[in-house]
């Protein structure tokens, strides 16, 4: 206890820095390997319970592919603008002053960030008990583990996450392209299931049904908006950002579709809403009994690529906090071996098991961090018009193209899917609320305690990073 007071206390400030090494294909690594973790692998089956035919589910894929594009772009300006470690935390800041930026921070700790490092690794032990049968506590022991691995990886060294990173995104798409791709000649000639039609498999309205759907289809995208996190260790932010978002976004899209068209040409409505492993079955219907294990190794391999991603890049959230000294003093801490923020990585890793061992299950994990990540693209997009209107940041950042069209839409699409998830589905609605509320008396208190002991410097935000 007395060691923990002291770190907050301190006013030392550390002389070593982050290491400025990432390029083009660290950025499309690191949004890649966050973005495909498990949903692909078990969200289109429960998706299939929503509607009755593959026209309504694809479509709807496409719609959100293409606000996932949009924020992309605003994503992509904002980066350029204010190149910087710390994404949104940066952003929101700027915009809102130091209390929404400590509240934003906050959440992604209690639970926008570390919610899918905990669910996903809980997703990647189901698939080791694949191969070894394990009870529940097994099972808890094994995603623990696949937490503090990746953990101790980001610990010491970014190059060393890095080149993971790399590793696993090439595993990971390169095993998706090549189960479309097998998929596509085991149904050359075949007239597929992509016409079934049948009753919606849920009780409730269609549109609650809908607004169900688009929160998993969400989940499946969330992951993008990171690469922007990492914008103090890259040579050149204002290359790497819109390459890495619009190519890797593009490669995403393009998998997901290619998916969900084998999975539905393959087994159908009925076979789809049957299983909660559509790849695994298509895959045995590919190359027999191997196929499972197989699907089950790439699941893995997707799981924990995404953790590792998530971690490289919300740790850095917490270390920028505290390098603005808007949160606890002992984030603000780069190791002078490593170079890289460990105390903001252990603490990530920490809060993501207890995540894992207080709410349990995939589902309300995945639910609660989906809505809470929303509230925050928002803000952000409200932050883009702010910017434009006060002309802030870096005189040649990336500008979005049809502003301010195409920012508006998408912010009028984020309203709406928050407030129809509010009207359908209240009750899950504000408990995920509470989880963001509970930042904003800790921001007051902490917030009044810095003015309290006479520290009304700015924050540091903004500072362009250098090449």
């Amino acid at each position: 206890m007395s060691s923990s007071a002291e770190s907050i206390t301190d006013t030392r400030r550390p002389t070593t820095e982050l290491r400025k090494s990432l390029r083009v294909t660290d950025g499309i690594a690191l949004l890649i390997g966050i973005t495909i973790g498990s949903g692909i692998f078990s969200t289109p089956s429960i998706i299939a319970q929503y509607y009755s035919s593959f026209d309504a589910i694809i479509f709807t894929w496409v719609v959100v592919a293409g606000f996932v594009l949009i924020g992309g772009l605003i994503y992509s300006e904002l980066g350029t603008r204010f190149p910087v470690t710390g994404g949104e935390y940066v952003y929101l800041s700027k915009a809102f002053g130091p209390g929404v930026g400590f509240v934003f921070g906050w959440s992604q700790l209690i639970i926008i960030r570390t919610s899918p490092t905990a669910g996903l690794a809980l997703i990647a032990a189901d698939y080791v008990s694949y191969f070894v049968p394990m009870g529940s506590g097994g099972r808890l022991i094994v995603a623990i583990g696949f937490i503090a691995f990746v953990a101790c990886l980001n610990y010491i060294g970014v190059e060393r996450a890095s080149l993971f990173q790399k590793v696993t995104t090439v595993v990971k798409v390169g095993g998706l392209v090549l189960f479309a791709v097998g998929g596509l000649v085991l149904l050359h000639g075949r007239d597929g299931h992509l016409g079934d039609s049948i009753p919606i498999a849920v009780a409730g309205s269609p549109a609650s049904a809908v607004v169900a759907a688009l929160m998993l289809i969400v989940f499946t995208h969330v992951g993008w908006d990171r690469v922007g996190y990492v914008a103090g260790e890259m040579k050149n932010a204002r290359e790497v950002i819109p390459k890495s978002m619009m190519i890797g976004m593009g490669i995403i899209i393009a998998i997901y579709l290619s998916v969900n068209t084998i999975y539905h040409s393959a087994l159908g409505m009925a076979a789809m809403r049957a299983t909660a492993t559509p790849a695994a079955d298509v895959a045995r219907m590919m190359v027999g009994p191997i196929g499972g294990g197989l699907i089950a190794v790439l699941a893995i391999v997707a799981a924990v690529g995404s953790i590792n991603g998530t971690t490289m890049a919300s740790s850095r959230v917490y270390y920028a906090m505290a390098h603005d000294g808007r949160f606890l003093r002992a984030f603000d801490f780069v190791h002078p071996r490593y170079q890289t923020p460990t105390r903001a990585i252990v603490a990530h890793a920490m809060w993501a098991v207890v995540i894992l061992v207080v709410r349990g299950t995939f589902e309300n994990i995945a639910a609660g961090m989906v809505f809470a990540v929303l509230i925050f693209y928002m803000l952000t997009t409200v932050a883009l018009f702010k910017a434009r209107r006060a002309n802030e940041g870096q005189p040649d950042a990336f500008r979005l193209p049809g502003y301010p069209v195409l920012p508006a839409i998408y912010l009028i699409g984020i309203v709406g899917l928050l407030t129809v998830r509010v009207y359908f589905f209240p009750g899950q609605s504000m408990a995920d609320l509470a989880y963001v509320a509970s930042g904003i008396p800790v921001a007051y208190f902490w917030l009044r305690r810095k003015r309290q002991g006479g520290d009304a410097s700015p924050p540091t935000i903004g500072t362009p990073a250098k090449a």
